[in-house]
């Protein structure tokens, strides 16, 4: 009798996966986030090293138009840690690559007064680095402690209810 193999399973044609390299919390609780953006990202080789170690933080980070073309700057990608002298450095500013069109209606967006862009989080989508930017509006202080006071009061409420269905 002839052993049979089992059965491969047939593998999803959903895409690309996106592997989260980092997010910036601080952004939402800093700013209102009124649209949000994918763009690529222009990096080196030892870059992409440190980013598959997941060696990034975007907390600092902005991002500008300038030339007709975006930049981000102030994001930390940490130097690999086995790179030689060509290492980079780690708050170089950065190219991001998006349409022309989409250029265009953010540089007409952030010249409206309290508008800016800021990045939410950095993932790979496939081998390719990507970010979101959020076109963002900043919150006042009062604006901070009412979210802060909402997230609780919803999380009491949610505690609430599992007490109830525990008793």
């Amino acid at each position: 009798m002839a052993a049979t193999k089992p059965a491969k399973k047939k593998q999803q044609a959903d895409g690309p996966k996106k592997a989260l390299i980092a997010s910036n919390k601080k952004a939402r609780h800093d700013y209102h986030i009124d649209d949000t953006l994918e763009a690529g990202i222009v990096l080196t080789g030892t870059e992409v090293k440190s980013l598959r170690d997941r060696g990034a933080s975007l907390v600092d980070g902005f991002c500008f138009i300038e030339g007709g073309q975006m930049w981000m700057e102030g994001v930390h990608i940490a130097p690999y840690v086995k790179g030689t002298w060509t290492n980079h450095a780690a708050r170089r500013k950065r190219k991001l690559l998006l349409h022309r069109v989409e250029i265009d209606k953010l540089a007409g967006k952030t010249r409206e007064k309290g508008f800016t862009l800021v990045p939410l989080e950095m993932y790979f989508l496939g081998s390719h680095a990507k970010v979101v930017i959020a076109l963002a509006r900043g919150k006042k202080d009062w604006d901070k402690r009412q979210t802060l006071r909402e997230k609780q009061d919803l999380r009491e409420a949610q505690r609430a209810m599992r007490r109830r269905e525990l008793v």
